[in-house]
């Protein structure tokens, strides 16, 4: 039975090159997002404690966990840069899957706290000093708007990034409700404003959230991409390269959001140049799939698998 399998160390090294600078790029961005984020909460901590606003620690404490979900992202882009080894034959790329999953994660929980407070301020309405409350929380929401739109430059596909930008743009929401409760706070004094507009704002970090959380796991249960529909894919093949016979053994995964990767088996006919089949396939899987990096066998007969 003769086997041709097309092994592929040019494509091994593929992903690596392809998105080096990207990723250069995104952690520069996620360390200045980190240096911006962390200085403020100093910031919001004394504003909190001069003020005796319960909104503005709780803030902090909101800033504490988003610079340290900016540091996990940071620390994931330096790891995926590590090169592949005889353990990690892909490479480190994962880790930042991982941390996108564990941000997600952390945000659902933040959520959850946020609403148990705000019932609590509800039924017991804290005092708050509206002056320093507004200067606090207009200075984090300009904080916010630099942090978010240095994340926003950045590679959006990118798992890691948005999870980092999902943090950042729930701090921006929380700083631009606190101003507005604070204003409201001034004018009216009603101060269950400030509870109402955090729950609000938790429900809008939850939905990016939960879509970071669901993207993530759906990579690290190495779910197929969403680009690629194995069926569609393999009729594209056969109608593309009449040598082909059939294509079978169809599995598509992702490494991160932005590098899908495949393995396939194609059968072809006894005098077909399978070098020319095996050519055309990568032609089609990175041009019609957006697929570089692929493992194909080349059969001439029965399938050694079945």
């Amino acid at each position: 039975m003769a086997h041709h399998h097309a092994g592929h160390g040019h494509d091994r090294a593929h992903p690596e090159r392809h998105s080096h600078s990207h990723g250069h790029d995104n952690e520069t961005r996620v360390l200045w997002a980190l240096v911006l984020t962390a200085g403020f909460m100093v910031v919001e901590v004394a504003g909190g404690l001069i003020s005796g606003s319960l909104a503005l620690l709780a803030d902090a404490a909101h800033m504490l966990t988003d610079a340290a979900a900016l540091a996990l992202a940071w620390i994931a882009f330096r790891i995926a840069r590590r090169p592949a080894d005889p353990k990690r034959s892909y490479g480190y790329h994962r880790g930042q899957v991982l941390a996108a999953f564990v941000n997600g994660a952390v945000l659902i929980v933040i959520v959850a706290g946020i609403a148990i407070e705000a019932v609590q301020r509800l039924l017991a309405p804290q005092p708050v000093e509206g002056w320093i409350m507004l200067a606090v929380a207009a200075l984090g929401l300009l904080v916010n708007v630099a942090a978010l739109l240095i994340l926003h430059g950045g590679d959006r596909r990118n798992l890691n990034l948005r999870g980092a930008a999902a943090h950042v743009l729930g701090d921006l929401l929380g700083s631009a409700a606190a101003v507005i409760g604070a204003i409201v706070i001034l004018r009216t004094g009603w101060m269950p404003i400030d509870p109402i507009l955090s729950v609000l704002v938790g429900l809008l970090v939850l939905r990016s959230a939960w879509l970071i959380v669901r993207e993530s796991a759906h990579i690290l249960l190495e779910g197929t991409p969403a680009q690629v529909d194995p069926q569609r894919l393999r009729q594209a093949l056969l109608e593309d390269i009449p040598a082909l016979q059939d294509v079978h053994h169809i599995h598509a995964w992702s490494l991160t959001s932005e590098r899908p990767l495949l393995t396939l088996h194609a059968r072809v006919g006894q005098s077909a140049d399978s070098q020319a089949v095996l050519k055309r396939i990568k032609e089609v899987l990175a041009s019609r799939f957006g697929i570089d990096h692929s493992t194909v066998q080349i059969e001439r007969d029965a399938c050694g698998d079945d």
